[in-house]
């Protein structure tokens, strides 16, 4: 299984998770695909992930996660020992999400939300200093990202799997160049002959 969160202000409309949905059916493992729209609330998203994936074994997920949904992803992986695959992850979203308290609006449909001050704590609640057992990460990150600091992102998981690509930028545009490595990394078994991204 693998659960799919998005970032901030985001959807499951990104182009990485609708990438990867059609990759997903492609394989004919569709059924075993989420991505879910995460609450503003920071306890509520997780909360919702955990209601996701209250019925998988560890063994038998991974959790993908883009910029703050990576942060989400690394807490929930160090909770449950399940494996994560980091996109651009958020490092100190307490900190570089001060500045968007109040209303804002969604990237993929304008739709507005407030992203409260309380929200600043919960993300401070979900901070994970040091990772444990760095085989379960997979992290591709751009030194191109605009929003968050490829270093930080680096230094943040020491000894796990790393994909640093020159360039890009923080949606990782060339993420179909990835997407079959980072569904092996899931355990996904690819179909004979899928040796790119098949899209």
């Amino acid at each position: 299984m693998i659960l799919y969160l998005h970032g901030f202000r985001s959807s499951p409309q990104s182009f990485k998770a609708r990438l990867l949905a059609e990759r997903m059916q492609q394989l004919g493992r569709a059924d075993n695909y989420l991505c879910p729209q995460l609450p503003a609330s920071p306890a509520a998203a997780i909360g919702l992930a955990q209601d996701c994936i209250k019925d998988c074994k560890p063994a038998d997920l991974t959790l993908i996660g883009s910029s703050l949904g990576g942060y989400y992803a690394t807490w929930l992986a160090e909770q449950i020992g399940c494996r994560a695959v980091l996109l651009n992850p958020a490092v100190k979203p307490p900190r570089d999400l001060e500045k968007y308290v109040g209303v804002s609006t969604q990237y993929h449909s304008d739709e507005p939300f407030e992203f409260k001050r309380e929200y600043i704590a919960e993300l401070q609640a979900l901070q994970i200093d040091h990772i444990t057992r760095p085989e379960r990460y997979f992290l591709i990150a751009a030194t191109g990202d605009e929003v968050l600091d490829w270093r930080e992102m680096v230094g943040h998981y020491p000894q796990a799997r790393q994909v640093v690509i020159e360039g890009s930028d923080h949606g990782i545009s060339e993420f179909a160049d990835y997407a079959d490595a980072v569904l092996a990394f899931c355990g996904i078994p690819l179909t004979a002959g899928a040796a790119g991204s098949g899209l």
